[in-house]
């Protein structure tokens, strides 16, 4: 099946974000479905993308061969649980977007057996510039792992991996990463800003050298450490300020930051898992 009919529990900003990039690769609307228990969400979706909407969840699920849940971890347990009788029924793929949530959880809320594929996206996706990590259960074929790699490419790049506990992994890299940049993008622009820059000025030059170094990294075969190196001449500034970073410990810092992010990933898994 080429286009599986596709339904969104939610329609917040990243079903919105997915069903656009979806429309954006040619996706035909008639396969697209949405339902959310916000009127203004769904009317707003329902407007903008011209897909059908509908207030009950498990009317979109029984039009559904495939079933996107796109909401808060917190109220998931319960739609779980709502259409886990149509689930059972229908057996379609199940995709879940929730962070913290693991599959076991889930799969216990929708009755047991499901085929299921979770991910973790992060809010690049937002602007079509995403990178999703993805696992599949056991009872998800090549056709679903299709479909669920259809679905998240639409809106950046996707990467499987192996176990499950990896996602926790990607979560402290992709799915948290942008606020690590955007930490270094403020720090750096309030540093040029104290050397007596405008600040207007030193955000507009923090952001575009953001973009310019992260669109080398991507448009370079070279690695991330080859390409620092090309940069930093020997006994120049760059080397100086490198330095510097290298004085206060600045990659020990990130992979502290980053096993912590992990480690948080994991207690909100088990936390959020015992509803």
């Amino acid at each position: 099946m080429k286009h599986p009919t596709i339904g969104f529990i939610g329609a917040g900003n990243m079903a919105s974000s997915l069903i656009g990039g979806l429309l954006g690769n040619d996706y035909p609307k008639d396969h697209l479905r949405v339902s959310d228990a916000d009127a203004e969400k769904r009317v707003a979706a329902e407007t903008r993308f011209a897909v059908q909407s509908c207030s009950d969840n498990l009317e979109l699920a029984a039009q559904s061969q495939v079933l996107l849940l796109a909401v808060k971890p917190q109220i998931l347990a319960n739609v779980c649980r709502e259409i886990a009788p149509t689930v059972q029924q229908l057996k379609p793929l199940v995709i879940s977007i929730a962070a913290g949530v693991d599959e076991a959880a889930i799969d216990r809320w929708l009755g047991g057996n499901a085929a299921l594929v979770r991910c973790m996206p992060n809010t690049p996706s937002l602007v079509g510039a995403g990178a999703t990590g993805l696992h599949g259960n056991d009872r998800t074929t090549a056709q679903h792992r299709n479909w669920a790699e259809m679905i998240m490419r639409s809106v950046g790049i996707t990467v499987w991996v192996e176990r499950e506990e990896l996602l926790d992994a990607v979560t402290a890299l992709s799915g948290s990463g942008p606020a690590y940049f955007f930490l270094l993008m403020e720090a750096m622009a309030e540093a040029a800003a104290q050397m007596g820059l405008d600040p207007n000025t030193a955000r507009l030059l923090t952001q575009q050298t953001a973009l310019g170094a992260a669109r080398i990294a991507i448009e370079s075969e070279e690695s991330p450490a080859e390409l620092r190196q090309r940069v930093t001449s020997p006994g120049g500034t760059t080397e100086r300020a490198i330095a510097t970073f290298a004085a206060a410990g600045w990659s020990k810092t990130v992979v502290d930051a980053m096993r912590a992010a992990r480690d948080r990933a994991i207690e909100l898994s088990q936390e959020l898992g015992e509803a």
